[in-house]
């Protein structure tokens, strides 16, 4: 049931991680607050397709 998905940073747009989530317990998408060597700063990374 976990299938892979993409994190990408919202202000350059670029996928940076990737990690599993259940769509059965957790149906909205990921956000996360992680490191982005892009825009060298701490951005917030969301679920991307």
């Amino acid at each position: 049931m976990r299938d892979i998905v993409s994190l990408g940073c919202t202000t350059c747009k670029r996928k940076n991680y990737s990690t599993t989530k259940n769509k059965k317990t957790t149906p909205d998408k990921l956000e996360f607050k992680k490191f982005c060597s892009h825009c060298r700063a701490h951005t917030v990374h969301k679920e991307m397709k």
